[in-house]
């Protein structure tokens, strides 16, 4: 967790503020043009008090709070522009408006309705305009509207472009780990064949000078066969995924022990500690390669974000059928929220694969005041 987080969670909370703040000025604006016109002029503050809301609730209820204004708005302007009564546009009413057409812009799937609905926006803008005509000034009115939809429609496109573009890095990274995991399945498989024609190859001569040691060779020969069909399963699900590794075969709880040390030679101390109830032949080759992976990342990920951390606790232990990791780094200070706004891409394809394995992956904020990244995997 960085420096550069915690700033752009801020300035999230300030703009937000200060955007309520700006919609309460209007509407307080509203309020007292309405006390000086009085009749239906109150329709426009009241209509501002349902922009305000949906702006609040914008999130839970983003295409319903921007379709209760868009007939809300248009059915005040029509009333008004049928009476006759000359009104002042609301100010809260159409900056809520603008607000909204931001997020449908930025969020509302697919394209194609979000800009429709964005073009609607403008239609009612400009009925806003001219039904409630000021003074003879509606022109003067319509053109400041279409000026602040149009940079309203900027932002919005602008905001889903950034929006795309990250799912589009986040789908580049998924697809590279794929790829990354189909040559570790060639690895996978020509390590388990290669140990069955040896197998094959010893039952062979054992045969014609120890014929009931044939037996056990075959058991053994089974018993390889079906490693190899279960990690074959269990990596192919991945790549058949829709859209999870660098390659690492062999690995070792010995390497684990060997990536903590070269870390705390460049970097942070290390303290590493593998629990009681595990060794090389517990974990089945696929999950040692993703538990190498994970605590890659989590080492990396503490050198970025985290330098001024005192030090890091790493540990895999083993809970009945299931074998977790944990890394944790302490002295840094962390920000609960700050986990909220996402990061990098690298645990990204960490968790689509420790999840295809069955497993589950969390990085953010511990109970002791640290920074954690664990994962569980299930044992066979």
């Amino acid at each position: 967790m960085g420096e550069s987080k915690r700033i752009i969670y801020w300035i999230r909370r300030l703009s937000e503020i200060a955007m309520l703040g700006w919609l309460s000025l209007m509407l307080l604006t509203d309020v007292a043009v309405a006390v000086s016109n009085g009749g239906l002029q109150w329709l426009v503050p009241i209509s501002g008090v349902a922009g305000v809301t949906a702006v609040v609730l914008r999130r839970q209820h983003r295409i319903e709070g921007f379709g209760v204004m868009l007939a809300l708005s248009f059915g005040v302007s029509v009333l008004i522009s049928g009476t006759g009564f000359a009104g002042a546009p609301g100010a809260a009413e159409t900056g809520s408006l603008l607000v909204l057409t931001i997020g449908v812009l930025r969020h509302v799937e697919p394209v194609r309705r979000a800009a429709t609905l964005a073009v609607v926006a403008l239609v009612v803008l400009m009925t806003e305009a001219i039904g409630r005509d000021y003074h003879n000034s509606a022109l003067a009115f319509s053109f400041l509207l279409l000026f602040a939809w149009s940079m309203t429609a900027g932002v919005g496109g602008y905001l889903r472009f950034q929006q795309e573009r990250r799912a589009e890095a986040v789908h580049s990274v998924r697809r590279a780990e794929r790829l990354e995991l189909a040559r570790e399945l060639h690895d996978l498989v020509a390590h388990h064949i290669t140990g069955i024609v040896v197998q094959a190859q010893a039952a062979r001569t054992v045969a014609e000078t120890k014929p009931e040691a044939v037996l056990p060779a075959l058991d053994a020969i089974a018993t390889s066969g079906t490693d190899a069909l279960t990690s074959m399963r269990r990596l192919v699900g991945v790549l058949r995924a829709q859209d999870g590794a660098t390659r690492t075969p062999g690995v070792c709880l010995a390497d684990l022990r060997i990536l903590a040390d070269r870390f705390s030679v460049n970097g942070q101390k290390v303290a590493f500690e593998i629990g009681p109830g595990l060794d090389d032949r517990t974990l089945p080759p696929e999950v040692m390669t993703t538990v190498h992976r994970v605590l890659q990342e989590a080492l990396t990920n503490v050198r970025k974000h985290a330098p001024g951390a005192a030090w890091i606790e790493a540990d895999l232990r083993r809970d009945g059928r299931l074998a977790r990791l944990r890394v944790r780094n302490f002295g840094s200070a962390s920000d609960p929220r700050v986990s909220r706004l996402g990061g990098g891409f690298g645990l990204v394809g960490m968790a689509e694969r420790v999840e295809a394995l069955g497993g589950r992956l969390y990085a953010g904020p511990s109970t002791g005041g640290a920074w954690e990244v664990a994962a569980e995997f299930p044992l066979p």
